[in-house]
């Protein structure tokens, strides 16, 4: 298992699901996830596992039965490049997120940690991170 995915699916719960769509359908695809499903309570991203065919993450936006409780839960998205967390926290900003850091190299954790922080508009914190040299 070592270097596997540790994290198969999660989902995040928002109050208000067409706002959290429109922060959630362009942050996803500012890091190139895309949106492969979409009803009345829930929106999904990226890749669901398959027998035989488990290298995937997937993610759920789910309406909640009532209000969310913003409490610093923390969700961290790979993204392929620093330009794709560049344009995650653009995007973010432009749809109804708040900023949470800047995009930047975050030597705290490694020398080459780039990444951007936002709250969603229901005050989930998500973050955008690349490891690689650039």
């Amino acid at each position: 298992m070592a270097g596997a995915l540790m994290l198969d699916h999660v989902s995040i719960t928002v109050s208000d699901l067409p706002r959290a769509a429109r922060f959630y359908d362009a942050v996803m695809a500012a890091l190139r996830v895309p949106c492969v499903n979409r009803s009345e309570i829930a929106i999904g991203y990226g890749t669901r596992n398959r027998a035989d065919d488990d290298g995937h993450s997937y993610i759920s936006i789910r309406a909640a039965d009532g209000p969310i409780h913003a409490d610093r839960r923390h969700w961290c998205f790979r993204a392929p490049d620093r330009t794709a967390v560049d344009a995650f926290h653009a995007a973010g900003l432009a749809h109804g997120g708040a900023d949470d850091g800047a995009p930047g190299l975050r030597p705290q954790y490694h020398t080459h940690y780039y990444a951007a922080f936002l709250f969603d508009p229901d005050g989930n914190r998500v973050e955008a991170v690349c490891h690689r040299t650039e």
